[in-house]
C-alpha cells in the first residue's frame, strides 16, 4: 500500500506494520461469515464486494492524504506560507462582500410583482409606469444580491476555513508543543508509555464526540459511517480530509512531558484496537466491557437507530463515556449507515457529499448567524432547520 513509515526517532508505524494483519483477519472474517450465512442466511456483516472495494480505496486514500495534503495546503498557511496572507485577504473580502449583499436583499424587502392593468381596463397611467419600473428594478436588483451573497458566503466559508485549518495544525504539532513543554520529560519507559495510551484515548474521545456534533467536523468522519455494511473493512472507510478539520490537538500531551515518538505510538496502538471491534461476529464480552471498548459497544457507535447517535465515542476505554453521559448499550438490532443513506459505492462521493451539502445549504443561507450554523452546528441542527424552512415556505395548511 506504502513504504513502510518511521516516525522521527525511527520506531516503526504500528499502523502500517499491522496491513498485512488486517487483510488476514478481515479473510478469516469473510470465510467464517460465509459458512455461517449457511445456516443464518445474509446478515448486516456480510461483505458486499462494492462496498468493500469502496472501504479499502478510502483506507489507501487515508494513507495517501498525509503525505499529499498538507504539502498541498502550507502554501496557503496564514504566518507561515507564500500565499497565507492573500488567502487571508480573500476571505475577509468576501465575507464583506456577503455582508453588504445580504443588506441590499434585506433592505429591499420580498420580491413585488404587482398586477398590469390589461384587457377591457383602462392602459396604466405614468405612474404605475413608473412604479412598475421601479419595483421591477429593486427585484433585479435583490437577485443580484443574493447571487452575490451566495456565491461569496460559499467563498467566503472555504476560504476562512482553509486558514483556519492550516494555521491551527502549523501552531499545535507535537514538536512545537514538546518544546515549550511544563513538566520535565516523563523518559520512554513502561509508564510513559501507558500514560501516552491513555491520554490519546482521552483525547480521542473528544474528538470523536466533536466530529459528530460539529457539522464541518461530520464532513471529515462521516465517511467511516456511510456503510450499510458492518465488518472488519469498515475500520479501514477513514478520512481523507482530516486536514480540513480542527481538532484537539494530540500534541497536548506533550506538554506534559510525553515525548512526541510516545505520542505516535500511542496513535498506533489506538487505531490498531479500534480495528478488531468493526465486527459482528464477536458477540458480548461480559465484565471487562464496563472499562473496554468493545465489538458490541461499538456496534451501537455506528447505528443509525434514533438511540444509537452520537454514542459511544471511546477508543479502547468505554469509561469516557460513562463519565460524560454518551454511553449506550447494545440493545434493539442495530441498523448501519447514515439516517439518511447516499446509495453509492463511488468514493469520490463518500468522501465529498456531506461536503457538498453543506456548502448548498451556506450559499442558501440569507445571514451570517445561518450560514455559520449550517458549518458550525451538528448535522441534526441542518437537516431540522431546512424541514422548518421548507414548512414555512409552503405557509399554514
Amino acid at each position: 500500500m506504502s513504504s513502510m513509515r518511521r516516525s522521527g526517532s525511527g520506531s516503526l508505524d504500528l499502523t502500517v506494520v499491522a496491513v498485512p494483519f488486517y487483510f488476514g483477519g478481515m479473510a478469516i472474517e469473510y470465510l467464517w461469515l460465509r459458512h455461517r450465512s449457511i445456516d443464518v442466511g445474509p446478515r448486516a456483516g456480510d461483505y458486499e464486494r462494492r462496498d468493500t472495494l469502496a472501504s479499502l480505496a478510502m483506507g489507501v486514500g487515508s494513507l495517501v492524504a498525509p503525505m499529499v495534503v498538507p504539502k498541498l495546503l502550507r502554501p496557503l498557511t496564514p504566518g507561515r506560507g507564500r500565499y497565507g496572507k492573500a488567502i487571508v485577504a480573500v476571505a475577509l473580502g468576501a465575507a464583506a462582500l456577503t455582508t453588504v449583499a445580504d443588506l441590499v436583499v434585506q433592505r429591499s424587502g420580498d420580491p413585488i410583482h404587482p398586477p398590469v392593468t390589461g384587457g377591457d381596463g383602462p392602459p396604466p397611467s405614468t405612474d404605475d409606469l413608473r412604479d412598475l419600473v421601479a419595483v421591477a428594478g429593486r427585484d433585479v436588483r435583490r437577485a443580484r444580491a443574493r447571487r452575490i451573497a451566495s456565491v461569496g458566503g460559499v467563498a467566503a466559508v472555504i476560504t476562512g476555513g482553509v486558514a483556519v485549518t492550516t494555521a491551527w495544525a502549523s501552531s499545535t504539532t507535537a514538536e512545537r508543543m514538546w518544546r515549550h513543554r511544563l513538566l520535565p520529560a516523563l523518559g520512554r519507559g513502561p509508564l510513559a508509555a501507558a500514560l501516552a495510551t491513555a491520554g490519546w484515548d482521552f483525547v480521542y474521545y473528544w474528538n470523536h464526540r466533536l466530529m459528530h456534533e460539529s457539522r464541518y467536523m461530520w464532513a471529515v468522519h462521516v465517511v467511516h459511517h456511510s456503510s450499510e455494511h458492518y465488518n472488519l473493512s469498515t475500520a479501514l472507510r477513514q478520512p481523507v480530509a482530516e486536514a480540513l478539520g480542527t481538532t484537539l490537538p494530540y500534541g497536548l500531551l506533550c506538554l506534559f512531558g510525553i515525548a512526541p515518538e510516545l505520542v505516535m505510538t500511542a496513535r498506533g496502538v489506538n487505531l490498531l484496537y479500534q480495528f478488531w471491534i468493526h465486527t459482528e461476529t464477536v458477540g458480548r464480552l461480559g465484565p471487562p466491557e464496563a472499562v473496554l471498548n468493545s465489538p458490541s459497544h461499538h456496534r451501537v457507535h455506528h447505528g443509525s437507530n434514533s438511540q444509537y447517535l452520537d454514542r459511544n465515542h471511546g477508543s479502547i476505554l468505554i469509561i469516557w463515556d460513562r463519565m460524560f453521559g454518551t454511553f449506550e448499550p447494545e440493545g434493539q438490532r442495530v441498523e448501519y449507515g447514515l439516517t439518511k443513506n447516499i446509495d453509492t459505492f463511488n468514493a469520490g462521493r463518500i468522501m465529498t457529499h456531506e461536503y457538498a451539502d453543506m456548502l448548498r445549504d451556506v450559499a442558501r443561507s440569507t445571514g451570517w448567524g445561518e450560514r455559520l450554523s449550517y458549518v458550525l452546528r451538528g448535522p441534526g441542527w441542518a437537516t431540522r432547520h431546512r424541514a422548518e424552512m421548507a414548512g414555512a415556505e409552503l405557509g399554514p395548511a
